[in-house]
């Protein structure tokens, strides 16, 4: 039993290779860790190494590329160019990781400052010692800034001097743009690397490997598939929060089931992995039938204009980790073909959420689809549009629709006038209203409708507006073209 709970505790001195000081000074330069060391997170403990261990950003793991040339111990830039590196990318993505592998390159030692505690004194004691590290002992020093968006210029100033005379490879972290957030001076001096958010599949990657690896739990647990599909989605693309949920799962199943399972893996299901996590699994299957079910409510509960079931299915969706852009897209088709014309401006919300939440992403693009969900499910509905669009195609499919009107063709092009294109066409401006009587569709289509208004919302008021266009476009007092004699 001690067994199982000194690899959960990271007691059994996995990631021993000499490099990680736990309590945050710095690691590098092959000196030795105390030998009774702090309990590890299994965060910390499955750290990657190398850059081969890194899970995702494979864009910027290229050979050749800036972190590859770092973690080698030579410049980002080569030469002559700048050896420092802004990491911009969503959190649990593996700014921390990237600094940690840069810093294990020959001759490196390793700062880590965090810009929330930090000050302008703290700054220049570590660019003091660089300088000495450098010239005395010919030792780089890797200075890992986190969360640099918090230092403010006269912060960031301090910086300058050791970056420009490369006293420190600076590798500073941002969840925030850096063109708005890092001094220009500062930012020209370093490469700017955005990281993408871990996919489901690296996630998983990881966890497996987490559970599988002398640094991690050691095989002595297993992971259902639902139960490890949990674990994954309330990552929600975040490494650490992954590994912490996966410890938290594993710390309940050894507690509970480690003396009934003897010397085999103890099993963390979905029940253990709700019940660690506090947060019961969305039976969703992004590509099964939950899938199709949940999404078919949604549009129908917004049709019927029942705006609580709408945001019941949209939660539902959005904790289950299904994509926003998807739900954003049913959102736009379900006010054209819902709403319609009764509340022309429903598809304008729809479209201006699809952009926004393109741009924004979770977890706040939930807050504008559901301002659109609120929208489109309580406009006034009509599927008039809808209809006469199915109705124009059907006709056209039956063969319907024969040459269109002479006045209507093109006259632009030499010899049209002789075939008598564009005679008689009426322009429409010249009469009154700048609505003409002239005649539109082909000869066997000549009176067929095919929008009718309702009368909910725009379209009560757009219904008579319509029948007096149809009177004047086509000559008659009811809407009717006048017989032809």
């Amino acid at each position: 039993m001690s067994d199982l709970f000194s690899a959960l505790r990271g007691d059994d001195d996995a990631d021993d290779d000499g490099t990680l000081a736990l309590g945050g000074g710095s690691f590098g330069g092959g000196s030795a860790e105390p030998a009774s060391r702090p309990r590890s997170p299994l965060a910390v403990r499955m750290r990657p190494r190398s850059l081969d261990e890194v899970v995702g950003q494979q864009h910027l793991l290229g050979p050749g590329s800036p972190l590859q040339m770092l973690a080698a111990g030579g410049s980002a830039g080569g030469a002559a160019g700048p050896a420092s590196v802004m990491l911009w990318g969503p959190p649990g993505t593996g700014k921390t990781t990237l600094a940690h592998v840069i810093a294990r390159g020959p001759g490196r030692k390793f700062v880590e400052l965090s810009a929330i505690t930090a000050g302008v004194k703290d700054v220049r004691r570590v660019m003091d010692q660089a300088l000495n590290d450098r010239d005395l002992h010919g030792r780089t020093t890797v200075l890992f800034l986190d969360e640099i968006h918090r230092f403010n210029k006269a912060q960031q100033d301090a910086l300058l001097p050791g970056v420009e005379n490369r006293w420190v490879v600076l590798i500073a972290a941002t969840t925030e743009n850096p063109s708005f957030s890092v001094v220009a001076p500062l930012l020209s001096r370093s490469i700017l690397l955005t990281l993408q958010p871990l996919t489901n599949a690296d996630i998983q990657d990881l966890l497996e490997r987490a559970v599988e690896d002398p640094r991690g739990l050691d095989k002595l647990v297993t992971v259902t598939d639902d139960a490890l599909d949990h674990l994954v989605r309330l990552a929600a693309g975040d490494a650490r929060r992954g590994l912490t949920t996966l410890e938290a799962a594993a710390g309940v199943a050894l507690s509970e089931l480690a003396t009934d399972s003897g010397d085999e893996p103890v099993v963390i299901d979905l029940a253990i992995a709700e019940r660690a996590i506090d947060a019961a699994a969305v039976r969703y299957d992004r590509a099964g039938d939950q899938h199709y079910d949940i999404i078919s409510a949604f549009i129908k509960s917004v049709r019927g204009s029942d705006v609580d079931a709408a945001l019941h299915y949209l939660a539902r969706m959005l904790e289950a980790g299904e994509d926003p852009r998807f739900i954003s897209r049913r959102i736009m088709i379900s006010a054209a073909e819902d709403v319609g014309m009764a509340d022309p401006t429903a598809l304008q919300t729809a479209v201006a959420a699809a952009q926004a939440v393109a741009l924004i992403g979770m977890p706040e693009a939930r807050i504008i689809l559901a301002e659109a969900v609120v929208h489109v499910a309580t406009a006034p509905k009509s599927n008039a549009a809808y209809n006469g669009i199915n109705a124009a195609i059907a006709d056209v499919r039956a063969g319907k629709g024969t040459t269109v009107p002479a006045p209507l063709r093109d006259a632009h092009y030499a010899g049209s006038a002789g075939l008598g294109h564009g005679k008689g066409y009426i322009y429409a401006h010249d009469a009154p209203h700048s609505i003409a009587t002239q005649q539109y569709p082909p000869d066997d289509l000549v009176g067929k409708n095919y929008y009718t208004p309702t009368a909910n919302g725009h379209e009560r008021d757009l219904g008579p507006r319509l029948t007096r266009l149809r009177e004047i476009i086509r000559g008659s007092s009811n809407g009717t073209p006048p017989k032809k004699s």
